[in-house]
């Protein structure tokens, strides 16, 4: 079996990448939550009936001992690591001048820092088998920049250019690292936005609708197991918003 590592796996997008790799194939699934220890329960459980063999892990992806342990404890139980999903992330919504220098801080930890840190720890798994792929979860405001969102799309921007650099780096040692930039996912994170917002956003958006965590999933599957080819890409799935 494959072994796949997924951070944020309790609800949302993470969630439904776990559920979606648990029905591509039986797989071990490393899954890692942070503040929704039921929810990562019920996701490992929903996983472990479609014939996956599930570890789960509680912490914060901002800590570097946490993350080290993710990895110890995939090689311990499962012997390395296949697919990584650096999913793990957090918003922070306001003007510049309000939001802190911790706020900032924080935001960059949990979604560009981790990711470069996971990264560093699964790549002596991978190179067991010169063989692996990344996928880092990215927005397309990483590309284009958000007004009132300017730690998350700043966050964003940095893994995009990590995921480029990552890609060129671990080419020669097999392992493929590509990213997937969404839009308006239908997930807790935008319950920031009023029910008046969402519907200005949709409005924007040339498919006049947002998507399903499940439609995001299917893309992460898709670049972690398909096209042995594409390395280093930022992969947009946002209706159309951003042409």
């Amino acid at each position: 079996m494959e072994t796949i590592i997924i951070t944020g796996a309790s609800r949302g997008i993470g969630r439904a990448a776990a559920l979606a790799f648990a029905r591509r194939a039986p797989s071990n699934l490393v899954l890692t939550g942070f503040s929704h220890s039921d929810e990562l329960g019920q996701t490992a459980a929903e996983a472990e009936d479609l014939g996956s063999r599930c570890l789960k892990l509680t912490g914060d992806v901002s800590d570097e001992h946490f993350l080290k342990m993710i990895f110890s404890e995939a090689e311990k139980c499962f012997g390395g690591a296949d697919v990584l999903v650096n999913n793990a992330g957090i918003d922070s919504y306001g003007l510049i001048q309000d939001t802190s220098a911790e706020e900032f801080d924080r935001v960059i930890a949990v979604n560009l820092r981790a990711a470069f840190l996971a990264t560093k720890y699964v790549i002596p798994l991978m190179l067991k088998k010169h063989n692996g792929s990344i996928v880092n979860v990215s927005s397309i405001w990483g590309g284009r920049g958000a007004a009132m969102e300017a730690a998350y799309s700043a966050s964003k921007g940095g893994l995009d250019a990590f995921t480029k650099a990552a890609a060129k780096e671990l080419a020669g040692s097999g392992i493929r690292v590509n990213a997937a930039a969404f839009g308006m996912i239908d997930t807790a994170m935008n319950d920031i936005f009023s029910e008046d917002e969402k519907r200005d956003i949709v409005e924007g958006i040339p498919l006049a609708r947002t998507a399903g965590p499940d439609e995001a999933a299917e893309l992460i599957v898709s670049l972690a197991c398909s096209f042995p080819y594409m390395t280093g890409q930022i992969v947009t799935l946002d209706g159309g918003m951003v042409l």
